[in-house]
């Protein structure tokens, strides 16, 4: 657990966030699966100059997990509210992207600019072999009850289709690994998904005007590249970038890289040209 690790407190149990920083805030939102520590890396260099909210999503690492129905974009407008903060650059990555751009449709007052990777709206497009694949090996194993082999498929998407996870940095690996279990180790196989979808998300992405930046690993899959492109291309004013050699989690590969493209569109914002 982290050592700032703050607390929200909500009607339905409470959330766990990091706030650490000061000026614009930028709020760094994980993956599905995982936990606010997928973004270590990039918190300290970020915090020294942004005020950067890294938060636990419902039933994820340590936030309570739902008794009732829930989104996670309203639990996102209540963390930001509650801190009195936004409008806000929105940060995300797979799940965390797809909340990001319900909280644009759900929520636009609160945010400035969104930068999503591996993955477009909330409501997902899988076509791709591999994508289904992986997917239904993931959802067989919890099903059943089977952590290690829920854990075991939902990795995979740290190699992507064209790699094995030998393949990839063995830190990487076992960081993902620790933080998917610290997540499904909070959920047993009978229990009910109280997530209530946001509707129509791609008939409505097309309104989004705050300016977007679509940031996708060169190695990921298809369905996951494509869906954030064809975001890219839907907003009024989007744009896309790659992080090369790396697949569903690029800021954890390649941590540098991502971000030196994250700051630079930043600046394109705070800074702009004359």
């Amino acid at each position: 657990m982290s050592a700032d690790l703050s607390w929200f407190d909500t009607e339905d149990g409470r959330l766990a966030y990091r706030d650490l920083g000061a000026g614009h805030p930028l709020v760094l939102l994980h993956a599905g699966f995982l936990d606010h520590h997928m973004w270590d890396h990039q918190i300290p260099p970020l915090a020294a100059r942004y005020r950067v909210i890294a938060p636990d999503a419902r039933g994820h690492g340590t936030s309570a997990n739902a008794s009732r129905p829930f989104r996670h974009t309203d639990d996102l407008a209540a963390l930001l509210r509650h801190l009195g903060v936004g409008p806000a650059f929105l940060v995300g990555v797979s799940m965390g992207a797809s909340i990001a751009v319900d909280t644009a449709l759900e929520h636009p007052d609160l945010v400035r600019a969104l930068v999503v990777t591996g993955a477009g709206t909330s409501e997902p497009e899988f076509t791709d072999p591999w994508t289904v694949t992986a997917f239904g090996a993931m959802t067989a194993a919890m099903a059943t009850g089977d952590l290690e082999g829920a854990i075991d498929a939902c990795t995979l998407f740290a190699a992507g289709p064209y790699r094995t996870l030998d393949d990839v940095d063995p830190d990487v690996v076992r960081r993902v690994r620790e933080m998917e279990r610290r997540t499904m180790s909070k959920h047993t196989a009978d229990e009910s998904d109280p997530l209530i979808p946001v509707p129509d998300t791609w008939a409505r992405a097309a309104k989004i005007t705050a300016p977007l930046l679509a940031v996708n690993g060169g190695l990921d899959s298809p369905d996951h590249i494509g869906m954030a492109e064809r975001l890219a291309g839907l907003v009024v004013h989007g744009s896309r970038a790659t992080v090369e050699d790396t697949a569903h989690y690029p800021n954890l590969e390649r941590p540098g890289v991502y971000l030196e493209i994250l700051l630079s569109f930043l600046d394109t914002l705070t800074h702009p040209q004359d």
